[in-house]
């Protein structure tokens, strides 16, 4: 294995920057103290969440009092889709796009078990929603509606304020879970529309943990998950006071820095593109027609399993995915691609790549280097292991590749 090693998977997780670390450890030597008690350590603690909170509502053109810390994203968006139909008498309806997040998919799962409705709206081949679609599937009884800013996986934008305006038009509470957008797109609540917004501090060079949803004032949200009251009764819990003040810092870095990190990744990104395009045959960008996020490359390699292909970079020195890295680790095949209706191979071919802002340019000359001897490899011997054939034969053949390497 290379020793010298280049991360492209930063849509699954970033690292935590120093800037952040050093204000998380501030925070855990000086206010590490429960937020809810009156005595001294804990108004400091207090002191530091309300510092923290301002600093996030800032950041995304909030107050205060709309914003509700979380455990991460996958809590904020139960909460958003739990919490605003909780109580409803039914027949009531809830409206997602079919290349959701695992975690509002397993949502209306719930809501299903529950007596819920529920419909999924379709995307275009580039993972588009499209406006008229999306009326056409509001019903008289629709209550919620929940479409992500940007894809996790092909990294596709939304037309979010659009479709928000129609949800305010028809009376329909509107979510976005925007986990994916805050290093690469501007989040403006106001200007977007919303009644709920969802990230998670781990995909901004934040902590792990730790996550907010903002809720529109005057929205009614049930708590999901209840105990002593924290987070003005609508979140239940002690507050990790230390890891709050890492995503208000890490969100703080990544509003100043957008502007600047998002065009300097795209550039990147598009070099990395045209690089593996002019060197291997058979390559297609999946929703590279469409707006993405800077730093997202979704790509399909003809006649070569995605697995075998992710091991073998592995091997080489380089991290990438196929696709969402949410699904316990195992690798299936993607329902975005599926969603896409993308037919040239099968719905799992994808290999994300998934820069960040400390990719460079020597960084994607590498891979450029590396990539086309190992796709021309994997096409010469076959591919070794299928998506469904899972973790467990996933493990046996790295173990054959790097028997082999």
């Amino acid at each position: 294995m290379n020793s010298i090693r280049i991360y492209l998977d930063h849509a699954a997780t970033t690292p935590v920057r120093s800037e952040v670390a050093d204000a998380m450890r501030e925070a855990a030597d000086q206010c590490n103290f429960n937020p809810s008690s009156l005595h001294f350590e804990g108004r400091r603690a207090r002191a530091a969440l309300d510092a923290a909170r301002d600093c996030v509502a800032a950041a995304i053109g909030a107050t205060r009092a709309e914003i509700l810390f979380t455990s991460g994203g996958t809590e904020a968006n139960n909460l958003a889709l739990l919490g605003a139909t909780r109580g409803l008498t039914h027949p009531a309806h809830v409206v997602a796009s079919a290349i959701e997040h695992r975690a509002v998919l397993a949502a209306l799962d719930r809501l299903r078990e529950d007596g819920f409705e529920t419909s999924l709206v379709p995307v275009d081949r580039q993972g588009r929603v499209d406006p008229a679609e999306f009326e056409r599937s509001l019903r008289p009884q629709t209550t919620l509606a929940s479409i992500m800013y940007a894809n996790n996986e092909v990294g596709t934008v939304q037309p979010i304020a659009e479709l928000a305006e129609i949800a305010r038009r028809r009376g329909v509470l509107f979510h976005t879970d925007a986990v994916a957008a805050p290093s690469w797109l501007p989040i403006d609540v106001p200007a977007l529309g919303v009644d709920f917004l969802s990230i998670s501090a781990h995909k901004f060079y934040g902590p792990k943990g730790v996550g907010l949803l903002y809720v529109r004032r005057g929205v009614p949200l049930t708590p999901v998950i209840v105990g002593g009251g924290q987070e003005s009764g609508r979140r239940s819990g002690t507050e990790n006071v230390p890891g709050i003040v890492g995503m208000a810092r890490a969100l703080e870095l990544a509003v100043a820095e957008r502007p600047q990190a998002a065009g300097n990744v795209a550039a990147l990104r598009d070099r990395l593109e045209a690089g593996i395009r002019s060197r291997v045959a058979g390559v297609s960008v999946n929703g590279g027609d469409a707006p993405r996020l800077a730093n997202c490359s979704n790509l399909s390699f003809a006649g070569v399993d995605p697995a075998a292909l992710i091991i073998a970079l592995d091997l080489a020195g380089v991290s990438a995915s196929a696709g969402s890295a949410c699904t316990s680790g195992a690798l299936e095949p993607s329902h975005v691609l599926a969603a896409m209706a993308w037919k040239e191979a099968s719905p799992a071919s994808g290999v994300r790549f998934s820069l960040g802002t400390a990719t460079t340019p020597a960084d994607i000359e590498r891979v450029l280097g590396i990539l086309p001897a190992v796709v021309a490899d994997l096409r010469a011997s076959g591919p070794p292991v299928t998506i469904a054939g899972g973790m467990g034969r996933l493990e046996t053949n790295r173990a054959r590749l790097e028997a082999g390497a």
